[in-house]
């Protein structure tokens, strides 16, 4: 296969790290797209034979810490997009948002960051304990003990919901 068909594969596996990443659904799309682009600029770095979707996990990764570095700086600056929100908002959108939100959704949104990207990394992706452990930057006792905290408040926060 060429380099973009096994993109344009993984494409429905990034968009789900991308919501695990950002909460939004909107804000993943474009975390998503931003990603695939980068990808694509330097897919002459990308070395063939090795793991295209690690490699995909990390940019979206770094990308997300790059625009929450961003949001942090816009925050001292400018007023929260939030302040104008409900400006002229019906409400219907957000109460069908609200239900569309299933209790696994706002379980794994309850996680600390750290919990919540190694369990979409293994437990939503599929990927080894040591791939996540590389694309986190981390070693992997930690990769192991933020799934044993993260699959313990998962369980906590489901039967709360029940």
């Amino acid at each position: 296969m060429s380099f973009e068909a096994d993109l344009l594969a993984l494409v429905p596996r990034l968009r789900r790290f991308a919501v695990s990443l950002s909460h939004d659904r909107s804000d993943a799309d474009d975390l998503c797209q931003a990603a695939i682009e980068r990808a694509l600029r330097a897919r002459d770095q990308w070395q063939a034979g090795t793991r295209l979707d690690s490699w995909m996990y990390r940019i979206m990764r770094n990308l997300w810490i790059d625009e929450g570095r961003t949001r942090q700086r816009a925050a001292k600056t400018f007023v929260a997009e939030e302040a104008g929100a409900h400006v002229g908002f019906a409400g219907d959108r957000q109460i069908e948002a609200n239900v569309m939100l299933s209790d696994v959704d706002r379980a794994m949104q309850a996680l600390p960051d750290e919990q919540r990207e190694a369990i979409a990394l293994v437990l939503v992706e599929g990927l080894s304990y040591k791939q996540a452990a590389e694309i986190l930057g981390v070693p992997m006792g930690t990769l192991t003990s933020r799934l044993v905290r993260g699959r313990g408040a998962l369980i906590e926060l489901m039967g709360e919901a029940a």
